[in-house]
Parts: C-alpha cells; structure tokens; sequence
C-alpha cells in the first residue's frame, strides 16, 4: 500500500492538463484565506511532497522553491476579509482556488480538489477528501498556499503590532487572546468570527466557550 501523496490519482484523468488544488487558512480568526493551484511534472517532482501541516515550517519553504522552479505551472492567490465577511468563508476559499486556477501560465483541463466542496472552477473539478495526502499536486498546492499565507501573516505582525501575528498566523493563541481582549480586534480582524464579536461586544473571550467554535 502506498504511502504518502502519489500520482494516481492524476494519471486517471487523459485529455490534458491535471492540477491540485488547495487552500489555507478556513480557520484563523484573523488575515486573509489563500489557495494555490500546481501542475506537476512527473518527471520533474519534488521529493518530500506530502500534507503541509505534517512538513515543518523550513521544510514547507525548501518545497516551496523546488516546486516553483520544477512544476509546469502555479499560481497562488487570496480572497480578502472583506470578502470572507460578504461571501462567508467557503465561498471564499473557492473564489481564491477560481483565482489560482485562472492564474495559471497553462490552462488545466482537470482540478484535483482538496475536501468534498465542488467549487466553481474553470475546468472540471473531482475533490479528493483527504487530497493533500493521496495527491503529490494537491499537496503541493497545500505547500504553496500554507507558505504564502504565513509569510503575508508575518508581514501584517509589523503592520499591526501587538497581536503576534508573526507566531500565530492569526489562529487561537493565548497571546492572540489577550491582545484581542487587550487591544480589539484590527483591521484585517474578520468581525463575524465568533472570537472577534464576543471582544466587540465587549465579553470576556478566554472565559467563553463560543470563542473556539471557528
């Protein structure tokens, strides 16, 4: 039994292009969601290919480089807060993978799905549940889109100092508690989490249960 992400999955699919698809960041509190979309070559991939949440953070960097200078083609893109509070974060998280796929140097003829959402795209969709870990694209997808959002997220620690952002990407941290209940929430705060109304209705986050549901 094969261990690991694979190409099986891709090599089902003839007529042309193949590519994974993944997001980042459904859960964070705070920040921006981003989706990455890669066709791999077989002949050319990256070794070491596997879930980003199982890869350590320089691990996901070094992937991050091999896998742009080695794929067919990639795009990384991102739906905003603003976007995430008009369309929810679902919709959200497909209209970032629609960018990523539209993005791409070389127009895919088949996407390659991370969950069991079968989002809009450009080209016909199969999701894989669990896809990070059976598909060597859609892993890479999750390695592209995992970096991407961290590296915006360190970024946005000095725009808005305080909240550790650098840390936490903007996910449930104590530190990101009390700067909350300490500071309020800040711009790229997404205001109907349900963290984020419990400060602005000025109760106490670490005591309520209801600051954990998302």
């Amino acid at each position: 039994m094969a261990r690991g992400p694979t190409f099986l999955l891709e090599k089902a699919f003839v007529g042309g292009p193949v590519c994974g698809v993944d997001e980042a960041g459904r859960g964070p509190w705070a920040g921006p969601v981003s989706a990455a979309a890669v066709i791999l070559d077989p002949r050319r991939t990256p070794k070491g290919l596997d879930d980003s949440k199982k890869l350590t953070a320089k691990a996901r960097e070094t992937l991050e480089v091999e896998i742009k200078k080695k794929a067919v083609a990639w795009c990384v893109a991102f739906a905003s807060v603003e976007e995430i509070a008009a369309l929810n974060i679902l919709h959200a998280a497909g209209l970032a993978m629609r960018r990523a796929v539209e993005g791409l140097s070389t127009a895919p003829t088949f996407a390659l799905v991370d969950g069991n959402y079968r989002f809009d795209l450009p080209c016909e969709v199969k999701t894989v549940v669990g896809g990070d870990g059976k598909s060597k694209s859609i892993a890479a997808a999750s390695i592209l889109a995992k970096v991407a959002r961290d590296r915006l997220m360190i970024e946005m620690d000095a725009v808005y100092p305080g909240y550790g952002f650098a840390s936490h990407k903007g996910y449930h941290a104590e530190v990101h508690v009390t700067a909350l209940e300490t500071l309020g929430p800040c711009a790229i705060h997404r205001m109907g989490w349900s963290p984020v109304k419990l400060v602005l209705a000025g109760q106490p986050l670490k005591q309520s249960p209801l600051a954990f549901e998302d």
